[in-house]
């Protein structure tokens, strides 16, 4: 599996080694020793050279990022994809509730990285499954997927640097405020390998703000939309639980099946800079059937709630 990039080098790089502008254009450092390590990958017109060469002006540089293995163990399973946008470097998908994301005991094929490894064999093309987000298997909505070596060490980087703008769509239990910020360590339960906690004194940071858009007096429900600073295990479902207003469906936390037979959360809206491109890139999933139809008549902004 071979993906080649070529770099025309201004005065503004002559001068600096290889490595150093493959650092500054987002080569971690994980991939330069990859670089390093593999015979023939780093090239200056059709020379190949090592990456302590001095850049001159006017240098073609070609990088062709070789990966030797694909995700061989990951059998390929046929089945729908929402796919909503895709190029030779990343997708973006729309992933139903009920699906895994990565393949784990007792879900060997049913996961999304079987469809997509399906997906991929079809066309004719190597495959290496690398999921930039994480969304557990009964919440839906937006996931961002690296097709490459560079793309998943960019994308991953916009992770850290909290510099992908992801919300989503909950419906809870009660009437909650308009609006409001939960700060509150999680921490994995005593005794359980799945389940977390709000623990002040072992807890690990974590900080969800929510922002009420409608209310079902009926089912004594309502519909938010909420923003995460931090990405902790189960940090929406915790939150919410701990404040008292847990989601219908939740079968960690809230095991009442009345309304919805899955925990009621979507990720509904994506903005990320495209890894390779620099392009402002937006999604918005329409909210699933199952939420819709606990508020029919909610305006789901297609665009961020949260500025």
């Amino acid at each position: 599996m071979k993906t080649t990039f070529f770099y025309t080098i201004t005065p503004a790089d002559a001068g600096k080694k290889i490595s150093q502008f493959l650092s500054e254009h987002g080569y971690s450092s994980r991939l330069r020793l990859h670089l390093r390590t593999t015979p023939d990958c780093i090239f200056i017109g059709e020379t190949a050279v090592f990456s302590n060469r001095i850049l001159v002006d006017g240098d073609i540089l070609r990088v062709e990022l070789i990966e030797k293995k694909g995700s061989e163990a990951i059998v390929p399973v046929p089945m729908a994809l929402d796919i909503l946008f895709e190029d030779d470097h990343v997708m973006v998908l729309n992933k139903p509730a009920g699906m895994p994301v990565h393949p784990s005991q007792g879900n060997y094929g049913n996961t999304l990285a079987n469809g997509i490894a399906a997906y991929m064999e079809e066309k004719g093309v190597d495959f290496v499954f690398r999921a930039v987000n994480r969304l557990d298997r009964d919440t839906s909505g937006l996931l961002i997927i690296a097709k490459h070596m560079l793309s998943s060490c960019i994308l991953s980087d916009q992770v850290k640097d909290h510099a992908i703008h992801r919300e989503y769509a909950a419906i809870v239990c009660g009437k909650i405020d308009d609006h409001g910020t939960i700060d509150a360590p999680i921490a994995r339960k005593d005794d359980s390998t799945i389940e977390r906690v709000v623990d002040p004194e072992r807890g690990e940071s974590a900080i969800t703000h929510f922002k009420t858009l409608a209310y079902n007096d009926h089912a004594d429900l309502s519909f938010i939309r909420l923003l995460l600073e931090t990405g902790r295990t189960h940090q929406i479902r915790v939150h919410m639980k701990h404040i008292g207003h847990p989601l219908p469906g939740d079968f960690l936390y809230n095991p009442d099946y009345r309304y919805m037979e899955r925990q009621a959360l979507h990720s509904v809206y994506l903005r990320f800079t495209h890894p390779i491109t620099n392009e402002t890139m937006e999604f918005h999933a329409p909210l699933p059937n199952d939420m819709a139809a606990l508020f029919p008549n909610i305006s789901c902004q297609k665009t961020e709630v949260f500025t």
